[in-house]
């Protein structure tokens, strides 16, 4: 015979996790733990074995568990045992396990009564069970004996403490009805664990042990010493049962017998025994269970949630219908277009908080890379002055000029201009490059049709090229406009005039004095390298200075490097080195800090360096030109000497090129940006809405570019199976909330009698547990017969008949709802001689409903 209860609830859990099996996830119940704890030959090892149905633990005298037993219930179509110890051996001889368990414990703790806190793990596989771990402790001692060690009781109890500590355990706190049960170890130690008492459930064994004339009555019905979940008394197999080999059921027979027939727990017979304490902890799994449904509910009403979108789409899904084809194909153009418009104009629904992407991309181009690269090719001074020289004196001839030659000028200028169709066009090429990444990550929406995708990519990349052609002819045309014809007219050219009267240092252009153009962390790389390596500052730069601090608050200023003489060059990463380096340098080989010739300065990524190279231009720093050294070397053929004269001719020309290559650059660094945007970012958002269909439905077949991949089938499937499945495990959940019952938690009750135990002072030792048959004035200590009440009379119902109608009474009973008195009680022979004929109190007693086929057993 095994326990009904828990039979009952293993369909309930297999049901919740096959319903989350479904959906590929755990059902994570969780569910309480069970330990008995109690003293030696208590009978906390046969409570356990009634809990599980089987007969598999060691029994004997003294202490017989000397290991902590723990036992792991695994519900499994077939029914065997395994031990951590013995991988791979499977025991279905449940006498083998108990000789394994004894071998086992001898192994570690030897023969002679030795004990040890490691722990035999024992797996038990039934379809009959729950997923369920159970705990059978060593018993609380006090005395050493054997092998055992002098600190045995503090032993014991720290292991006891490791197991019935943890918040999901229940306590069986076992006492047999021969002792006194004020000076309960088991009790005392599990309060010390759960003051509230939530956890403690009392075992009262032997009671079919006790004195002749004394009973446990008053204690079971939670009157004296009382628990907040009160006591539960079983009679277990002897050792002459067990030695007799009589079986569960036979035993539990036996118990209900017992209870049925003793006058002073026939009244509350159906609260008493084996398969009651089963009842109480099958409950609790219940209860637990359903605490856990409502956590369990919300995560997958929350999943349902986030598919009810995607799955309304596939509710009427029909693959061969054209019409469902036709639909999707117009859908999805039309998100593609919106898609590519929203990430160049920057109003996407979905941010992009990591990197830039799209049009800011595209806007860093703009107005950083583009002045950049115009910066790049910008006149070197030396160069400049050089060509200037050679332009006047070409222009003379044999002549020696009295005046300066404004042919000079037009000649620099056109030839300054032309260098500007370099950084032009690579300014297309990174915008058109930066536009690809664009048009596939908004193709990637079509993953679910990869032909559509394949078309759709090849069809807006080809007019992406035929655009980025002609934005190239129009930005050449754009140059060559300007070298057509040199406008010295213009309202911002200074003129020969002024160009003789101005100094050259007076043509660097800066920003406002002290007006900070940037602020931010970068890593100086060289400085630090005696010290161990590179160290992060705050920088600060300004129109005149860059000042490094501590930290961001700027108070510990480190230096102030003056930007007069500065310039900039790219330095190659190290060996080891993730950071991309810049370093600034004196043009006039000087120091440009202490003892060092440049400040290598390094940034995390390319962007941020390029970033703060546009910073710096704002403010005057520009990079190093490529053929620095040569112009530094210089060669005999190109040494020249100028005369006065010629060198204010080359001044007054050097102005005047500088004055209109501003304007010049001025005018291309506004028409690029427009130009692009008009002839090939703007077009290809009007081709993409207005002709990018027309030119879907001319490539290839409609059928073709709207058949599924494979992974989009699969994809559908599994998310409506998985819809499906949640849906059934909801419904699932709601059976159990509503065909389950939680049993409310029993009212609080006075339990100071274990407060004052625990402090060292328990109420009135006993021997053994009183009479309760004495009247309430006799002070519990008072042992022997007594006069007592009569018993109430109990009705025998056929098997088959109507129910006794039945009026209520309160109780305080703490597991079961209020008893029925029946109306009629049927008249059962007077009790013993000499009993007085009052009747006792009404709210502890509870009829016993015996059933027909128990009749024999009072027979």
């Amino acid at each position: 015979m095994g326990n009904r209860g828990m039979e009952d609830l293993i369909p309930l859990v297999n049901k919740l996790q096959d319903a989350f099996s479904s959906i590929g996830q755990s059902c994570n119940l969780d569910l309480p733990q069970i330990a008995v704890v109690g003293g030696q030959s208590a009978g906390k090892s046969s409570v356990l074995e009634n809990f599980v149905g089987r007969d598999f633990l060691p029994r004997g005298s003294g202490i017989v568990t000397r290991r902590p037993l723990i036992l792991q219930l695994i519900n499994a179509k077939t029914e065997h045992a395994e031990f951590l110890h013995c991988k791979g051996k499977k025991f279905t001889d449940f006498d083998e396990v108990r000789q394994e368990i004894e071998v086992e414990t001898d192994r570690i703790t030897g023969s002679n009564k030795g004990i040890s806190a490691v722990p035999i793990n024992l797996r038990v596989y039934s379809p009959n069970v729950l997923n369920l771990t159970l705990i059978d402790l060593p018993g609380i001692t006090k005395v050493p004996v054997g092998d055992q060690p002098a600190d045995i009781e503090y032993q014991i109890k720290e292991m006891i403490m490791q197991f019935i500590s943890k918040e999901n355990c229940l306590i069986l706190a076992v006492t047999p009805a021969n002792s006194d049960l004020a000076n309960s170890d088991a009790l005392k130690i599990a309060k010390d664990v759960d003051p509230q008492g939530l956890r403690i459930i009392g075992v009262i064994t032997k009671l079919d042990l006790m004195d002749e004339g004394t009973d446990a009555k008053e204690i079971l019905e939670n009157r004296l010493l009382p628990l907040r979940r009160g006591y539960i008394g079983v009679v277990n197999r002897s050792q002459k049962d067990i030695d007799g080999k009589k079986d569960i059921r036979a035993a539990l027979a036996a118990e209900r017998k017992f209870f049925l027939s003793h006058p002073s727990y026939r009244h509350m017979a159906d609260r008493m025994g084996t398969p009651h304490l089963q009842k109480i902890l099958n409950q609790q799994l219940t209860n637990h269970i359903r605490e856990t449904l409502p956590a369990l509910r919300n995560k997958l009403q929350s999943q349902m949630l986030s598919l009810e979108k995607e799955v309304e789409e596939y509710k009427n899904f029909r693959p061969d219908d054209p019409t469902r084809k036709t639909k999707a194909l117009l859908q999805m153009v039309q998100q593609f277009g919106v898609d590519f418009e929203k990430r160049i104009e920057g109003s996407g629904d979905q941010v992009d908080t990591v990197e830039l992407s799209g049009g800011a991309r595209i806007n860093r181009i703009f107005h950083e890379r583009f002045p950049f690269e115009l910066v790049k090719m910008e006149f070197d001074e030396k160069e400049l002055r050089r060509e200037i020289s050679y332009a006047i004196k070409n222009i003379h001839g044999v002549r020696t000029g009295l005046f300066t030659p404004d042919m000079a000028f037009e000649a620099i200028v056109k030839k300054q201009v032309h260098k500007l169709k370099e950084p032009c066009l690579k300014c297309i090429d990174m915008v058109v490059s930066e536009l690809a990444t664009v048009i596939r990550k908004c193709s990637d929406k079509l993953n679910s049709f990869p032909r559509l995708r394949e078309e759709t990519e090849r069809i807006v990349t080809t007019h992406v090229r035929d655009r980025e052609g002609k934005t190239k002819e129009q930005i050449l045309l754009l140059i060559d406009i300007e070298l057509s014809y040199i406008n010295t007219n213009h309202e911002d050219f200074i003129g020969f005039a002024n160009a003789q009267q101005r100094s050259s240092q007076l043509t660097k252009k800066r920003a406002v004095p002290n007006q900070v153009i940037r602020r931010g962390w970068i890593t100086i790389s060289n400085i630090s390298l005696m010290k161990g390596g590179s160290k992060e500052y705050w920088f600060v730069l300004t129109a005149e200075s860059l000042s490094w601090y501590k930290d961001d608050e700027e108070k510990e200023k480190k230096y102030m490097l003056p930007l007069d003489n500065l310039k900039l060059k790219d330095v190659e990463k190290g060996f080891m080195s993730t950071k991309h380096i810049f370093a600034l340098f004196n043009t006039e080989h000087r120091n440009v800090y202490k003892d060092y010739r440049q400040i290598e300065l390094a940034c995390e990524s390319q962007e941020d360096v390029d970033s703060w190279k546009a910073s710096f231009l704002r403010a005057g720093v520009y990079p190093e030109r490529e053929n620095a050294e040569s112009e530094e070397t210089g060669s005999t053929s190109d040494t020249f000497s100028m005369d006065p004269q010629l060198e204010r001719q080359v001044e007054t020309i050097r102005n005047l090129v500088d004055s209109y290559m501003g304007i010049v650059n001025k005018s291309i660094r506004d028409l690029m940006p427009k130009t692009i945007m008009h002839l090939m970012i703007n077009n290809t958002k009007d081709f993409i809405l207005a002709e990018l269909l027309a030119y879907l439905y001319s490539s290839t077949d409609q059928n073709s570019l709207m058949e599924e991949s494979a992974e989009q089938a699969q994809r559908r499937d599994e998310m409506l199976r998985m819809y499906h499945a949640i849906k059934e495990a909801l419904h699932i959940i709601g059976d159990i909330s509503t065909s389950t019952i939680s049993a409310p938690l029993p009212p609080p009750v006075d339990d100071s009698w274990l407060a004052s135990q625990s402090a060292g002072h328990s109420p009135r030792p006993q021997r053994r547990p009183h009479s309760a048959m004495g009247p309430p004035s006799r002070p519990p200590g008072v042992r022997g017969p007594t006069p007592g009440p009569p018993l109430i009379a109990v009705p025998v119902q056929p098997f088959g008949a109507p129910p006794i109608p039945s009026r209520p009474m309160p109780t305080n009973d703490a597991f079961g709802a209020p008893p029925q008195i029946p109306s009629r009680p049927a008249r059962i022979p007077p009790g013993p001689p000499g009993l007085p004929s009052r009747r006792p109190p009404a709210a502890p007693n509870r009829p016993t409903i015996i059933r027909a086929s128990e009749q024999s057993l009072l027979d």
